[in-house]
């Protein structure tokens, strides 16, 4: 009840019988907390940067990506939670559904959650991103190290917006983020032309 709950949003902007997004039925959570980095050039191009919290995958928009450098602060707009499977998707979503475009799985791989209160106990992470910051740290295949989001107020159109940026000091290995197309699918090496030439419908 309470997963399909949280994926009530995913469902309702999705028709299943013409996108081969996953629809979240038979997901289990592993041992490590997940995260996932897809590119995903629909109507405008942006990464979308997911952490699992219990079983969904909480979702931010980031227009210009993670990037490495912790002088780059990123935009990330949050959006519905999505299926666990998602972590995998990857393919052609048909023109005319919901985020119509093609979609790579950039960067997978598991988090740590870092949040503590004042006096350095562990906070559970649901809880440290409901209250607006969280700290974490990524091992991805190529996101490593530690981020933090935290929720801003201000933005244009008055809607949630947070800030995705790298901890720590700056580094002469610090590369930002790559061009979103030449960037390869961590899963399958592609690119975003060559998966949509392949249509993989998803």
């Amino acid at each position: 009840m309470e997963k399909k709950d949280h994926l009530r949003e995913y469902h309702g902007k999705r028709d299943f019988g013409r996108t081969r997004e996953p629809e979240g039925r038979s997901a289990a959570a592993g041992e490590a907390p997940r995260f996932v980095v897809q590119i995903h050039d629909a109507r405008t191009l942006h990464f979308d940067f997911r952490l699992q919290v219990d079983d969904v995958l909480k979702s931010w928009s980031v227009p210009k990506g993670p990037s490495d450098d912790p002088h780059d602060k990123r935009l990330a707009m949050p959006t519905e939670d999505h299926p666990l499977e998602y972590e995998d998707f990857e393919g052609v979503i048909p023109k005319g559904e919901y985020g119509g475009g093609t979609v790579i799985v950039w960067d997978h791989g598991t988090y740590e959650p870092l949040s503590h209160d004042r006096k350095g106990r562990p906070v559970d992470f649901g809880e440290s991103l409901e209250r607006g910051h969280a700290t974490f740290r990524l091992s991805g295949s190529k996101l490593h190290g530690e981020y933090a989001l935290t929720r801003i107020r201000g933005s244009q159109d008055d809607r949630e917006a947070w800030l995705l940026v790298k901890a720590g000091k700056g580094h002469s290995g610090a590369h930002g983020t790559p061009d979103p197309y030449r960037a390869r699918s961590s899963r399958t090496g592609r690119t975003l032309a060559q998966v949509a030439a392949d249509g993989d419908e998803g």
